[in-house]
């Protein structure tokens, strides 16, 4: 099962993320983020404040947005041009 290990946001709502299988790289979700719960994170102060979930292993913000890790992979793999 893949996992989030680590994830940093970065500006532009960019997160560096690295995954259980070793794969790591900063995922643009600048085209993400619609929907209520997600356009809350255009605040850059609650942008910066994701968290890996310490029981999900995805990534989470405070107002409750989360990612799943296939996800963020599939989304890393299509920005830098690799089939998933």
């Amino acid at each position: 099962m893949l996992h989030i290990t680590e994830a940093k946001a970065l500006p532009g709502y960019r997160l560096h993320v690295q995954f259980s299988n070793g794969q790591e790289g900063d995922v643009d979700l600048s085209q993400e983020l619609t929907g209520p719960v997600f356009d809350a994170l255009r605040d850059d102060d609650l942008f910066s404040r994701v968290e890996v979930h310490s029981l999900f292993h995805t990534v989470t913000w405070p107002n409750g947005a989360d990612l799943a890790p296939e996800y963020l992979l599939d989304l890393l793999q299509h920005q830098q041009g690799h089939a998933a």
